[in-house]
């Protein structure tokens, strides 16, 4: 989930470049000639359990991998390109940023057939190639209950959109999936890729269907929400404090929470829609956003996805290689293996092992044959400029949901879009079918 701007880099600079000297100097240099490295968002637990899955990953040559975990990707990864001292392969989650990276000559063209629309092929220099391969995969039209606090009444919806540098992005993540249920996959596609304006109605609609459902709020209510992570408070009463959910924070006494499926760590006695598991977390379910979301029925098969891909960022053959086997059978069996139930990863493919925590199964249910469509993060397609713009417009926005308001912002967003060509991808690649098979 991380999201970085070249002015954050910049304004990090101290801290980015300590971490770029332990990733690049003595162990990426020295280990260079017989390891590959992997540079890549996961680090705690998910990290340990990617990191035993690639010692485990050995492709019989002798070549080892090494995998380098940090929060701050996109600092670290622009520092490394600038340096001339990229790692072999780099994981993302920035259909905007890979485009733009593989358009700029920086990644290797795979032999992969595209699978949209985690890695459609895409054209460069005149010719179509795939240049990443999806690792995990995630669902975002998800909305999470507490069975004990209301949660068949009106929703009182939890609201947390904090994250450092990229706050603001769970807010964004209600005005896609609302923009992909009021008008459907291609209107949202064609948002996504930048052929639509941020002012139209299909647009500007989700903007004020989102400040409708959330409802009237106290500044109180507000200054909290801004400043609250998305994994919500700290537990004080915990052996080893850790965050404990939006739900399970009493400061924000709220029944349903709209998030993807990777929040389900925190809820990790998530029950399906068959109704609650009793459990820590007081009795936590999952349903499709679809249920609470206002639009016709005819979208409500229509999902929206985020996903981690790997690309190649240095030449020759063994990287390119490994981005291929990091997305094979092998190495998914493997990650299925050493992460614990609720880190479980969600894979693309039907034939893929599955999470098998309580919502986590019916989840992959939904990624590799539930749904009707999967539309690719729209945030996540666009040029990084006009995600990050879209990040702060909501943050301004939910302080001062006015008209007034919501038509400067919206012009703003315009004029980034213009700025930036609008869109990396076309839109007939944001949105596909689950895979068959």
């Amino acid at each position: 989930m991380t999201r970085r701007t070249r002015r954050t880099a910049l304004a990090s600079g101290l801290t980015v470049l300590a971490l770029v000297a332990a990733l690049t100097s003595g162990g990426c240099s020295a280990e260079r000639r017989d390891t590959l490295v992997v540079l890549g968002p996961w680090t705690g637990a998910e990290g340990i359990a990617f990191e035993a899955m690639l010692k485990r990953l050995d492709d019989g040559t002798g070549k080892t991998y090494a995998y380098r975990g940090t929060r701050s990707l996109r600092e670290t990864l622009v520092a490394q390109l600038e340096a001339g001292d990229p790692p072999d392969v780099a994981v993302l989650n920035s259909l905007g940023e890979l485009t733009e990276y593989a358009r700029g000559n920086r990644l290797e063209p795979l032999d992969t057939p595209g699978h949209p629309p985690w890695a459609p092929r895409i054209d460069v220099n005149g010719s179509r190639h795939t240049y990443w391969v999806p690792l995990k995969v995630d669902l975002k039209s998800l909305v999470w209950s507490k069975k004990n606090k209301g949660s068949e009444g009106n929703p009182r919806w939890c609201v947390g959109l904090a994250s450092q540098a990229t706050s603001g992005w769970p807010g964004t993540d209600w005005i896609e999936d609302l923009v992909l249920h009021r008008s459907g996959p291609d209107v949202y596609a064609r948002w996504a890729s930048g052929r639509l304006s941020w002012r139209s109605a299909a647009v500007r609609g989700a903007w004020t269907a989102w400040a409708r459902l959330l409802g009237e709020r106290s500044k109180k209510s507000v200054d909290l929400s801004l400043t609250t992570s998305y994994e919500g408070t700290r537990d004080p009463d915990a052996e080893r404090p850790r965050p404990r959910g939006l739900l399970n924070s009493p400061e924000l006494d709220c029944t349903h929470e709209h998030q993807s499926a990777f929040i389900r760590y925190l809820y990790a006695n998530a029950k399906g829609k068959g109704g609650a598991k009793e459990g820590g977390g007081g009795g936590v379910r999952v349903d499709p956003s679809a249920r609470f979301l206002p639009g016709p029925a005819a979208h409500d098969g229509a999902y929206e996805v985020a996903g981690d891909m790997a690309a190649a960022f240095r030449g020759g053959p063994a990287a390119r290689e490994l981005v291929e086997r990091l997305s094979g059978g092998a190495a998914r069996r493997l990650w299925h293996e050493e992460a614990e139930p609720e880190l479980r990863p969600f894979f693309p493919g039907a034939g893929d092992p599955r999470p098998t925590d309580p919502g986590g199964d019916e989840v992959a249910a939904i990624l590799t044959g539930g749904a009707k469509a999967l539309c690719f993060d729209a945030s996540d397609a666009m040029p990084p400029a006009l995600r990050d713009a879209f990040h702060r417009a909501v943050l301004r926005y939910f302080r001062a949901p006015s008209a007034a308001r919501l038509d400067t912002l919206l012009g703003q967003l315009d004029t980034v879009r213009a700025e930036t060509g609008g869109g990396t991808l076309a839109p007939d690649l944001l949105c596909a079918p689950p895979a068959p098979g």
